[in-house]
């Protein structure tokens, strides 16, 4: 657990040290596509900052929770309903996925689930209720580009291990300095 910190340094003082999470190091194959979840070395820099971030899943969330339930994995495209076997019709309406009754009223789907029939998960269009996931990243992110980030997390058994897929984790009080103190365009280097 020693290793896996974070340091605010200015000048030559240390103002903050603190327990990370960082990734796992696995890898995941789902199909043709495979994800590796390692956090990048390097230098990077802090692009922006943001408080009560929304998490908007990628791709690999949905491989990894139709891999670990035996499911069938499938795109929902706006526009084109999608017949399940009951008779009833997966569709987006605006920015909420729904089905379509045999009484042709739409019906709107939880946001807070995912979207399984038929023994498929179906993945929601970006721009969808469905596709955005309020607290994942606590209450700050700073983004390090190319979906990298220093973020906060309600699974706080995490902090100190590896246990992300590439981004790193922090305690709450501790992304909150962050967010604080650091300026857009802080060199971050991660080694």
């Amino acid at each position: 657990m020693q290793d896996k910190r974070l340091w605010a340094i200015v000048g030559e003082d240390t103002v903050l040290s603190a327990p990370v999470a960082t990734a796992k190091g696995t890898s995941l194959k789902y199909g043709k596509r495979t994800w590796t979840f390692r956090t990048p070395r390097g230098i990077r820099s802090v692009l922006r900052k943001e408080a009560d971030p929304i998490w908007i899943p990628p791709d690999w969330l949905y491989a990894e929770v139709a891999t670990e339930y035996s499911l069938k994995l499938r795109k929902i495209e706006r526009g084109q309903p999608i017949k399940l076997s009951d008779g009833r019709a997966l569709v987006v309406r605006d920015t909420i996925v729904g089905v379509v009754g045999k009484d042709a009223h739409f019906y709107d789907l939880p946001v807070d689930e995912h979207i399984v029939f038929d023994s498929t998960l179906f993945v929601p269009p970006t721009g969808t209720k469905n596709r955005r996931v309020e607290g994942e990243l606590g209450k700050y992110r700073l983004d390090l580009g190319e979906g990298y980030l220093l973020h906060g997390t309600p699974d706080k058994e995490s902090i100190g291990f590896a246990a992300t897929h590439g981004c790193v984790r922090l305690r709450d009080e501790d992304i909150e300095w962050l967010y604080t103190y650091v300026p857009v365009g802080t060199k971050v280097y991660i080694f």
